[in-house]
């Protein structure tokens, strides 16, 4: 019994060993699943916006439909009360038209479409009976295209409300994990941002300078980019586009605003628009960049491989090396 005993214990001792607790991750690792997660909210973030884009859009069209449907209606009433008035001048002069008088305690769709009704009608009240008909049926037309809509609405607030979930559940984590590192690994990472920024801003500033290689855009890509660059240091909020925070599409939409041009809200519809310019040394200051395969990044061309943009949550509106940005260069737009 203790030489059992003595051996399960070895085995016990042994098992302990192996299942030690694993390494703390390292700061690289813990900053390429950070950045894992931040590309993973701006997929949502964009998916977010276009949801959002097209609540808003239903929204206004639901309004439309209502205000012309209770406009119809209004116009609906004004005609059967001239029929109520051409039944009291019949009755007055000795009864109302049997046709009249079916109208008016039923529907007369079925009734109308009937070619012996119409034998038993004057002009007038065959001319009067079509205008309500054809009233109803555009009233029950724009009624169903609204409860469509509706039901549209309610299933695009659903999609918002679930990519608004899953845009803060990616932020937390990455949020979790940064925590998970020591103040002074944390001041490493913000560290090698802020050099990667003032490189990125010493190359804008130099090609500049040098008027060498960099392509000045058109007069309102050039109007665009510089109300870009009136927002430099303005931080990343998703959903928002602007004045004093903007996701990526946020800031270009906004951006071409103000050059008083309208561009879509999402980076993927934005990338639909303009002349495509697939070389990179063909781009000009103030062009539209995309980057990812699924084209959920946008940026402002800034000249020199740089691009002008507001990255992802924790950062701002800020110059980047293109080559740095995390996914490949799909193409750009001239506006």
């Amino acid at each position: 019994m203790l030489t059992t005993a003595a051996a399960a214990a070895v085995v016990l001792s042994s098992q302990a060993a192996n299942a030690a607790p694993s390494e703390k991750p390292t700061k690289d690792e813990v900053k390429a699943k950070v950045d894992k997660l931040y590309e993973e909210a701006e997929q949502a973030t964009e998916k977010y916006n276009g949801a959002k884009e097209k609540q808003e859009k239903l929204q206004k069209e639901i309004s439309t439909i209502q205000d012309n449907v209770a406009r119809g209606q209004e116009e609906l009433n004004e005609l059967r009360d001239g029929l109520g008035s051409m039944a009291s001048q019949q009755y007055r002069s000795g009864g109302i038209d049997p046709s009249v008088q079916l109208f008016l305690s039923a529907d007369p769709d079925d009734y109308l479409d009937k070619a012996s009704t119409l034998d038993q009608l004057s002009a007038q009240q065959v001319d009067a009976l079509k205008k309500v008909q054809d009233k109803q049926r555009d009233l029950a037309q724009q009624r169903a295209e609204a409860a469509d809509k509706l039901k549209d609405l309610s299933a695009t607030r659903t999609e918002l409300g679930r990519k608004k979930q899953e845009v803060q559940g990616k932020l937390a984590a990455a949020q979790k994990l940064l925590n998970s590192l020591t103040a002074a690994e944390r001041a490493a990472l913000q560290d090698e941002e802020q050099r990667s920024t003032r490189s990125a801003e010493r190359q804008v500033l130099s090609a500049a300078d040098s008027n060498g290689p960099v392509k000045a855009g058109s007069g309102r890509a050039g109007a665009a980019f510089a109300a870009a660059q009136s927002k430099i240091g303005s931080p990343y909020v998703y959903g928002a586009t602007g004045p004093s925070s903007f996701d990526c599409s946020g800031l270009t939409s906004w951006a071409y605003a103000q050059a008083g041009v309208s561009i879509p809200r999402t980076s993927e519809a934005q990338s639909q628009i303009g002349t495509r310019i697939t070389s990179q040394s063909d781009l000009q200051v103030g062009d539209l960049v995309f980057f990812f395969n699924d084209l959920h990044h946008v940026g402002l061309y800034a000249g020199n491989g740089q691009v002008l943009h507001a990255p992802r949550t924790g950062t701002v509106v800020r110059y980047e090396s293109m080559s740095t940005i995390g996914g490949p260069f799909m193409w750009g737009v001239r506006v």
